[in-house]
This record gives C-alpha cells, structure tokens and sequence, in this order.
C-alpha cells in the first residue's frame, strides 16, 4: 500500500510538472518545430516550371554555392554584420561606463530612457528619416558643403555606408542596455583591489573590468548580429539595390519568382550561419546565464 501510495504521488507531481510545461512545449513544436521542418523539406525539392516537384535532392544547395552572385550576397550580409557589431560595441561601451559610472544614481535612469528613445520610433519611420539625413540634399552633405569641406554632395544614401549607419543608430542602444547590467552588476571592490596591487586606471579597466564584463558584450553582439544579418527592411531602404543582401535574395526568390524551394534553402544557410555564430560566441554565452 505504502508502495503505492509512493508511485502515485509521484505519477501526480509529474503530471503536475508537465500540465505547466505542455502548453509552452506543444506552442514550440506548432509554431517552430513544424516550420522549419516544412522548411527543411521544401528546400530539397524544386520549383519546375509553375510547379514544385519532390525531388529530394541539394540541387537548392548546390545552385547557391555555384552562383557567384548568390555568394555575394552572403558575404555582403556577413560583413556588414561583422562591421556594424564592432562599431555598434565600440560606441556602445564608452556610453554605458559613463552613464554607469559618471552620471550621479538618480539620472540614470533618465539617461537609459533617453538612450533608449529610438526604439519607441517605428523601424521603418526611422529608416526612411536616416534616408532623407543622408540624401544630396540631406543635413550632413548641406553641412559639409556649407562648411567647405567637399565641394560636390557626397553619394551616401542608397550605398553600404547608409545601410551600416542606420543598423548602428538602432543597434548601440540595444548593446549600451546589455553593457550596462554588466557594469552595475560588476562589484566595485574588483577596481579597488586592483589600485591597491598598483594598477592604474587603464590597467584596470583592461585586466579587470574589460574581461568581467565580456559576456555582456558578447550577447549584446550575438544578438546584434543576428538581428543585422536577418534584416532586410534597412538594406531596403537605406541601402537600394546597389548590393543585395541575403535577406533582400530570399524576397526576390520568393516576391518576383515564387521559387519556394529556392527561397526555404537560402534561409536554411542563413540558419546555419547564425548557428556558427552561436557556436563561436557559446562560451560567453554561457558565461552570462550562469
């Protein structure tokens, strides 16, 4: 009887466990899980003619790697992300230690709203202000011509540039809130130590506070990066058609063909590229949920 009693408690708790885990689980699988396996499969086959046909192969795969423009693309996207994360975390560092560290407790969070401000303007909204910013007939090419310093507009909208200033405008505010919990979290008898043992402040920052405060950083990069590759509003517009992105291909195959197939294997190799990217900065990541 005891035994029993045992094994049904035990049957109850499971239940219990997974009547509050079941609803998040079977949302997963609907809304992710069945997905990208549709995904998975549609990029084996092919879009012939009008018609898809199952024939499970890597024609998809193999076509992509055999483009020259499709690879382009790939690495357009690949290096503007890698180039807007390391401006993104240059910019960002210096405005979370300061606001961490110099403005006074009470302004603080004042100063996070105020950094924070871009996000409460609709995406598109400030893509398309960047664009005008940047324009012939913009603020920066009226001030510089005014100023003397070149002597005929500077052609910034619809290039690289623009796209990568418009991702950093949004993307320092993201990087400043992940660098700043780091930094408040970060106890400040580390800095103290370090002056008794005779380090300075440069010392410091860059043996004690830079190292402590890395996995901040790198999730604020990772996800930056991630968000950076996959989009492809900003390179719409800030950027033309002049370099094509992957994100702006897969439109393309989707809007203008209705290659499915074609479309489901570029996204699956974009997958796997942030998945890399996941991989290279795992130990941080790490590092930060602990």
């Amino acid at each position: 009887m005891a035994s029993h009693g045992i094994a049904n408690r035990l049957t109850d708790s499971g239940f219990r466990r997974w009547r509050f885990v079941l609803p998040a689980l079977l949302w997963t699988i609907a809304f992710f899980v069945v997905p990208l396996l549709f995904m998975v499969v549609m990029s084996l086959w092919q879009r012939t003619g009008r018609e898809i046909v199952a024939t499970w192969d890597l024609h998809n795969y193999l076509n992509f790697f055999s483009k020259p423009h499709l690879l382009k693309a790939l690495f357009n996207s690949l290096e503007i992300g890698v180039t807007v994360t390391l401006i993104s975390i240059v910019l960002a560092y210096p405005l979370a230690w300061i606001i961490a560290y110099r403005v006074p407790e009470r302004w603080q969070r004042t100063a996070l709203i105020l950094a924070i401000l871009p996000f409460w303007t609709s995406y598109v909204v400030r893509s398309y202000a960047w664009l005008l910013v940047l324009s012939k007939k913009g603020i920066v090419n009226s001030f510089l011509l005014d100023t003397g310093l070149i002597a005929e507009p500077l052609a910034i909208a619809s290039s690289r540039y623009a796209t990568i200033i418009g991702f950093v405008h949004f993307f320092v505010m993201l990087l400043t809130l992940t660098i700043y919990a780091n930094l408040k979290q970060l106890s400040p008898n580390y800095a103290r130590a370090a002056a008794d043992l005779g380090a300075g402040p440069v010392r410091t920052f860059w043996h004690v506070t830079l190292p402590l405060t890395l996995p901040g950083v790198m999730v604020g990069g990772f996800l930056t990066f991630v968000l950076c590759i996959g989009d492809y509003i900003t390179p719409k517009i800030l950027g033309g058609s002049n370099e094509l992105v992957l994100p702006q291909v897969i439109m393309l195959q989707i809007g203008r063909r209705a290659d499915f197939p074609n479309a489901a294997a570029m996204s699956i190799i974009l997958m796997l590229v942030v998945t890399i990217a996941y991989v290279l900065c795992a130990r941080w990541l790490k590092m930060e949920r602990s």
